[in-house]
C-alpha cells in the first residue's frame, strides 16, 4: 500500500530504534517484528514432539499480512463461524504509521484484528482468505481502545464462538502492563458481530469487573457441549487458576443465567462459587479431540513451556501437564490455541513467539 515519504521516514526510524531495544516479555509494545533486525532468519527448528508448520503472520508468512499493515501480532484465537470458515482474532498488532508514543509503542498499533480462512489442509499452513479492512486497506481494529496507560492500554480478545448467526468474543480491558507475565485489567466483557466479524459491538450488560468472583473470568476459553457454552476463566496474567462456568447457548449475553462449577455441582448466578479446576495456567484453549476421546487443554506452564492436559469431562479431572514445546527450545512462546477443525491424531494449534512478535502454526502428533 502507498505511504507518504514522511510516514516512511518515521517508520524506518521506529525500526532502527526497536532494533536496539530488548523485547519486553509482558508489554507487547516494545517489540521488533522485522526479520533480520530481530534475529529471525527462518522457522524455529524443534526436536521435541511438536514441529513448526508455517508462520501465519508477518513478513515471513505466505499470508503476507503486511499487505494489510499487520507486520507483527500475537495470540490467534480461532473458532468455527458455523458457515464453513474459521475466524482468527489476533491481539496487539504492529504496523507502519504514526506511532502510539503515549502507550509506549513506536509502531502504529491495533489492539485486535481478524482474519478468515476456509483452508482444511493445514499440513502446509493455514491460508487466510480475507480480513475486515479499515482506512487505506489496513486491517480494521475490531473494538477501538484509547490506549492510555492506567485507563485502558488495550482491549484484547481472549476467546471466540459462534452462537447461531452471531459471532461472539470475550475481550479483556487491560489497565496496564506489569512485570513479565503480569498485567491488570479493568474488566472483561462480550462483544458480538452479526455480519461474520466485519463489524463488532459491545454488550455492556456482560461486563465483569476485575473484582470478587468476576476476577476469575477476566480471560476465557469457550467450548460448546450439550446445548451449553462452557466458559473457562482465569484472572489476568499468567500462572493463575482456571475456573468453569456454563450458560445455555441462547442466553450467552445474560450473566444472570450463568452457572459456576463449585467442585461438586453448578451454582447459578454466583461467580464467587467457582472453584479452581486446574492451577498454574496462562492463556488457554480447550477442545474435544475425537482421536483421544478426551477434552484437550493447551496453555503454558510456570516455565513458559507449552503444555497439554486431557480430561474425560470439562469438569475434570484434568491430567498432569505434558510438555509439547519446551521453553528451552522456544523460550518466548506463549498462547496455544487449538484449530477448531483439528480433531484427529495431528493436533494443530497457533503459538506466539514474542522474540519476533508473530504467530506460528504448530503440529503435534498425539
Amino acid at each position: 500500500m502507498k505511504r507518504s515519504r514522511s510516514l516512511a521516514v518515521a517508520s524506518l526510524a521506529s525500526v532502527a530504534l526497536l532494533a536496539l531495544a530488548a523485547p519486553a516479555s509482558a508489554n507487547p509494545n516494545a517489540i521488533n517484528p522485522i526479520p533480520g533486525l530481530n534475529g529471525t532468519t527462518g522457522l524455529p527448528q524443534l526436536t521435541g514432539p511438536t514441529q513448526v508448520v508455517a508462520q501465519q503472520t508477518g513478513l515471513l508468512s505466505p499470508n503476507n499480512t503486511q499487505n494489510t499493515n499487520v507486520l507483527g501480532t500475537d495470540l490467534g484465537i480461532m473458532w468455527d463461524n458455523g458457515k464453513g470458515e474459521v475466524l482468527t482474532a489476533f491481539g496487539d498488532s504492529a504496523g507502519l504509521g504514526f506511532p502510539n508514543l503515549l502507550s509506549g509503542s513506536l509502531w502504529q498499533w491495533s489492539s485486535s484484528v481478524l482474519f478468515r480462512s476456509n483452508d482444511r489442509n493445514l499440513a502446509d499452513g493455514m491460508t487466510f482468505n480475507s480480513t475486515p479492512r479499515g482506512i487505506l486497506g489496513q486491517s480494521k481494529e475490531l473494538i477501538p481502545s484509547p490506549k492510555i496507560p492506567f485507563i485502558e492500554i488495550s482491549r484484547i480478545p481472549t476467546a471466540g464462538i459462534a452462537v447461531g448467526d452471531t459471532q461472539v468474543m470475550s475481550m479483556m480491558s487491560v489497565n496496564h502492563w506489569g512485570p513479565a507475565g503480569t498485567w491488570d485489567t479493568n474488566h472483561s466483557s462480550l462483544v458480538f458481530s452479526n455480519d461474520n466479524g466485519e463489524n463488532w459491538h459491545e454488550a455492556p450488560e456482560t461486563t465483569r469487573p476485575n473484582e470478587g468472583g468476576n476476577k476469575k473470568f477476566q480471560m476465557s476459553a469457550f467450548v460448546k457441549s450439550g446445548g451449553f457454552v462452557y466458559q473457562f476463566g482465569t484472572p489476568p496474567g499468567r500462572g493463575g487458576a482456571a475456573h468453569l462456568a456454563r450458560v445455555p447457548e441462547a442466553k450467552i449475553m445474560d450473566l444472570g443465567a450463568y452457572e459456576y462449577f463449585d467442585g461438586n455441582g453448578w451454582v447459578k448466578g454466583k461467580p464467587e462459587a467457582a472453584k479452581p479446576i486446574v492451577h498454574g495456567v496462562a492463556e488457554l484453549s480447550v477442545k474435544y479431540n475425537d482421536y483421544l476421546g478426551q477434552f484437550v487443554m493447551l496453555t503454558t506452564d510456570q516455565f513458559n513451556s507449552v503444555v497439554m492436559r486431557t480430561a474425560p469431562s470439562l469438569t475434570g479431572p484434568w491430567s498432569p501437564p505434558r510438555v509439547l514445546i519446551d521453553t528451552r527450545q522456544l523460550p518466548s512462546a506463549y498462547g496455544a490455541y487449538i484449530h477448531p477443525w483439528s480433531t484427529g491424531r495431528d493436533l494443530y494449534f497457533l503459538t506466539t513467539v514474542h522474540s519476533n512478535y508473530n504467530v506460528l502454526l504448530m503440529r503435534t502428533t498425539l
